[in-house]
């Protein structure tokens, strides 16, 4: 884990930002927000459509809502986006629960690669039409099966070896770090691979993966892509279990965020301690 010094000021641990959201669908970039400042980002930024702001902005008021001027992402909304920003971030999760136009995610891509912002892909932003603008980039994709025969145009495989072979292949291809999520969860960075099993069946639940894609985002700011998606996925883990212990086969979301600290903490490492 990342060492923070306690010389640090606001923004020295990490400026992230969280593009996602839409009409029916207000809930996942929250969660991606608050698992992210729960990672111990110092900033992060939330871009949604301006006709959820309002519900986002009223969960916590620890959220910074940034307006986008359509239901969907388009390249206005990219344009717009980027000019409001108030600072680069150092990292950028991009997709949850959002609708967009493939040219304006491309563009939103290319915008904070150009502005050196590492970038996690999930959900929506996971498209065959992307593969072009991350080839060799080291941007972290976090498919499940689904998402992986969508965005790759293959199934995995159907069994454990096989899923590894082909984690490990076309992320060697693209340049890219691919997280496989599932009841095993497969990272590979096309050199290195980690296989790391599910913690409980109730992280089944609606909102985990949105979690997930916060944390990584926020750990990114300061890991690099193939350290960051393995550390998120053994912490999120933890927390799951951590809520399973409470909550058993009941929980939500956001159990795994309230637990987010308790899994983190036994990680903490502070240089410099003041005298």
């Amino acid at each position: 884990m990342p060492t923070r010094s306690f010389s640090s000021r606001k923004g020295d641990n990490g400026t992230i930002l969280v593009a996602g959201g839409s009409r029916f669908y207000h809930g996942a970039p929250v969660l991606a927000t608050m698992s992210a400042l729960r990672s111990g980002a110092d900033l992060v930024y939330t871009a949604v459509p301006r006709s959820i702001i309002t519900a986002v902005r009223s969960f916590s008021p620890a959220i910074i809502a940034l307006p986008l001027p359509d239901d969907k992402l388009t390249k206005g909304s990219t344009n717009r986006l980027i000019a409001m920003l108030p600072k680069n971030a150092d990292s950028a999760c991009l997709g949850m629960g959002m609708s967009l136009d493939p040219e304006a995610l491309a563009t939103l891509v290319t915008k904070l690669r150009q502005a050196g912002t590492k970038i996690l892909l999930d959900a929506s932003a996971l498209i065959p039409q992307i593969l072009k603008e991350i080839s060799n980039s080291g941007i972290i994709v976090t498919p499940h099966i689904g998402e992986y025969k969508r965005l790759f145009g293959r199934e995995p495989g159907s069994t454990k070896e096989e899923m590894i072979s082909n984690v490990h292949n076309l992320a060697k291809e693209h340049g890219i770090t691919i997280i496989l999520k599932g009841s095993i969860n497969i990272i590979s960075d096309g050199e290195q691979i980690a296989v790391i099993k599910r913690s409980t069946p109730a992280m089944t639940v609606g909102g985990t993966g949105d979690v997930l894609s916060g944390l990584a985002a926020g750990l990114l700011a300061k890991m690099k892509p193939f350290e960051a998606a393995v550390v998120a996925i053994y912490i999120n883990g933890i927390a799951g279990a951590l809520a399973f212990q409470r909550t058993g086969l009941h929980m939500i979301a956001t159990d795994l965020i309230d637990n987010l600290p308790m899994a983190m903490k036994q990680f903490d490492k502070i240089s410099e301690i003041r005298k």
